[in-house]
């Protein structure tokens, strides 16, 4: 019983190691409102994420843009993720029809996300707050994405065996009397 747990905690712990993440993912957003996501990492636990969607139950489009921090639970496969943006929308509705103005605030969101080979399923919360226009002042949003890796994130940041130091050091000499060549 000894061995096997001692099996599985080694396990556990060398599973973030051989994780592997991602630099650019993109896909579908489904939920109370659905459209397309893409998310892009700029450091190490911080992406940048863009969401162009239109709402099942109003007649607007919404475009966010947004920065978040994941934290890995267990794996680097399983990450919980916070942070926030802004969402700027477009009311749909004929000019004549309505008085509603085009929705401008303030976007939070946290969620869950879990990656199997190249795609990523994500589930998060992203309540929007209107600072200006909209139908309702907070819209609160739900979602499941998935989305693909288009761009891997390298394993390792430098390479495992490193060339010979005297290679490096030697500079190529470009020779100008390209006829001796011949």
């Amino acid at each position: 019983m000894k061995k096997v747990f001692l099996l599985l905690t080694i396990s556990l712990f060398s599973l973030p190691l051989i994780g592997q993440g991602y630099n650019t993912i993109g896909g579908v957003r489904f939920g109370t409102d659905w459209g397309i996501t893409g998310k892009h990492r700029i450091k190490d636990k911080i992406t940048v994420e863009g969401i162009f969607q239109s709402s099942t139950k109003r007649e607007e489009v919404i475009i966010s843009a947004l920065v978040a921090k994941h934290n890995p639970l267990i794996t680097k496969r399983f990450n919980f993720y916070t942070g926030g943006g802004l969402h700027f929308g477009i009311n749909s509705e004929p000019l004549g029809e309505t008085t509603v103005k085009n929705p401008f605030g303030v976007t939070a969101i946290a969620g869950l996300e879990f990656k199997i080979a190249k795609l990523i399923l994500s589930w998060d919360f992203k309540p929007a707050i209107n600072l200006v226009g909209g139908n309702k002042t907070i819209y609160p949003q739900t979602g499941i994405s998935l989305r693909y890796v288009f761009v891997k994130k390298p394993i390792f940041k430098e390479p495992i065996f490193k060339k010979n130091k005297d290679k490096k050091k030697e500079k190529k000499k470009i020779n100008w009397k390209f006829w001796e060549n011949w």
